[in-house]
This record gives C-alpha cells, structure tokens and sequence, in this order.
C-alpha cells in the first residue's frame, strides 16, 4: 500500500530555480519504506521516489520467508534435500550473511528462522518456549549448516529443519538498494528509511549542512530521545527489544535472539549503529546487543559509531568507546 505523496515548496533556490521537497511511502517487508527528496523537478522527484520504492517491493518478492514462491523459500524449502540454484544477488546476499557470522562469533545467524517459530516472534506472537523444545531445535540453528558453492551458484543445507530468516539484514540491504537507485536517477539529496529503525541520509538537506538529522530514542521511555546523530552520506540502524518482546515469569523477553544459547538475548535494551552502509549498521547491530558492552567495545569497526543502552537501572545510554 502506497501513502498519498507529499511535496513541499522549499523556501531555497537551486541553480536559479524553485527546489522542492517530496516525501513518499509504501509497505513492503512488513514495514513501511520511505523515501524524502530535495529536487527541482517534480516530475523527476516522483519518478524517482516510485522507482526506488519499487526497488523495496521487488526485494519483497525475493527475499521474504512468507510468501512461498520467493527464492529465498524456495531455498528454505528445498536446500536440505539438494543443492539450490539462486540468483547472483541472492547468493551474494547470504554468502554476506555468513561472513557477518564468522566476524561475529556466531551472535549475527541467519540460520536462526527455527528459533524465532518456537519462540512465536516469527508472526508477533511471542511466548515462552520450552526448554526441550529450545534444545532440539538448536541442533538445527549454525551458520554452518549453510554450504555455498560459488561456481554452481548454489545453496545446500547439510542437515533437515534449517531455515534461514532474513529480518536481520532484509531491510539494511533493501535500504541500500533504494539509494542506490536514487543516486542513478541523479539525486544527491535524500533520506531513506526502513520503518525509522534502519535509515540512510545522502548527502545533506539545505538548510543543514551537517546531514540529515535523525534521533535515538529513549528504550525506557518513547517520548524521549536520548541523541541526535547527523546522516551525511551514512546509515543509522536501531535494534532494541523494546520493537517485539513479551513479559513471562518477570523477566522479558525480545525476539533479538542469541542463536548460540536458544534465548532472547539478555543485559541490553537497545543498539544504535552508524555506518556507511546500512546492511552493515543493520546486520551488525545484532551482535552487539548480544555480545553486549564489553565485546562491542573491543570488537568495533573503526568507520562505526555504536550508541548502546544497558539494561542495568543506573546505566547510562552513552557511546562505546
């Protein structure tokens, strides 16, 4: 579903003409894509936000573990009892999902779709699951269940029941592609965002030159903010277990699961990831919430900036350093 376009008069100029700003949506993934433009063509702007919106429901169509037909189904469906032909984009798509793996001890796991049904968070519906039914389903859980074989171009499970979830890395990568689509429609300025929790500024709005300015939420309380970051050719992603969680036996419980464990990861309520790629801030976003302070600290990349919020009462949200 597609929301009605919005498009502002800027009070700027641009190389002698009127400069516009446009904003457009549509749902795909589960979440809603937006696209917001500074041009002087409305024409041009609208073709533009639709192509790149088009780009997020087309990812939709390959990517999703609801709908049958996708490619990615088909692998989840099929790749245990053969090798599974993919495209090339898909390939690269998981071959990038494994190497997120390794580099992050395991925390980042495409493999964990298993985890997530029994947990109930695969539909919303979170409850907690029990303890047999956590250890048996892991034995299916691990990145390296998943073979790649980069001349056949194919994907081949070594064992039955593995199933691959891309909610960790769909929109991150659906993000990228969107902007990637813009700067080949000639565009230098906009804000594109996946459901406000994975988000990309090109370039910089005119009337701040610093980037696009987007806030960090409060974990603890959604009409805060706790800081501002300035997106200038760069992504913000947030993963909190504030977004699907459940409360049982008083504790709660968020869908960021540790994939080594079973559980819902525990001691930390939110991750902010700047990077310059949204798939990397999304993907990485993970591993941080499950590793936690300590491990991100040490594991940073050096082009990240990492805004963690502790579960403990008395801890400050605040930047890894």
């Amino acid at each position: 579903m597609r929301a009605p376009l919005v498009l502002l008069l800027f009070t700027s100029w641009a190389f002698g003409q009127e400069l516009y700003r446009l904003e457009k949506s549509a749902d795909a993934m589960g979440a809603t894509f937006s696209v917001a433009l500074y041009g002087t063509d409305r024409a041009s702007m609208e073709a533009a936000a639709d192509a790149a919106l088009a780009e997020a429901q087309r990812l939709d169509a390959l990517l999703s573990n609801y709908r049958p037909e996708s490619q990615w189904s088909t692998v989840n469906r099929s790749a245990a009892a053969k090798p599974v032909k993919v495209s090339a984009e898909l390939f690269q798509l998981i071959a990038a999902c494994l190497d997120y793996s390794r580099e992050s001890e395991g925390a980042f796991d495409i493999t964990v779709g298993p985890l997530m049904k029994i947990w109930g968070f695969y539909k919303s519906s979170g409850h907690l699951a029990p303890k047999s039914e956590v250890d048996a389903v892991l034995k299916k859980v691990g990145y390296r269940h998943v073979h790649l074989d980069a001349a056949a171009r194919t994907v081949w499970f070594d064992m039955p029941g593995v199933e691959l979830d891309p909610g960790g890395i769909g929109k991150g990568y659906a993000v990228d592609r969107m902007v990637e689509i813009l700067k080949q429609k000639g565009f230098e300025c906009a804000l594109v965002a996946g459901s406000d929790s994975s988000i990309y500024g090109l370039g910089a709005p005119p009337d701040e030159p610093r980037g696009w300015e987007v806030s960090i939420r409060d974990p603890k309380n959604s009409r805060r903010s706790v800081a501002r970051v300035y997106l200038k050719d760069m992504s913000l992603s947030t993963s909190g277990s504030y977004e699907n969680f459940f409360r049982a036996d008083g504790r709660t419980y968020s869908h960021l699961m540790d994939p080594r464990t079973g559980y819902p990861a525990q001691g930390t309520v939110s991750v902010s990831v700047v990077a310059p790629h949204t798939i990397d801030s999304e993907a990485w976003g993970k591993p941080y919430f499950v590793n936690g302070l300590q491990w991100t600290a040490a594991h940073r990349r050096a082009d990240f900036r990492v805004f963690l919020c502790q579960d403990a009462k008395d801890t400050p949200c605040a930047w890894v350093e």
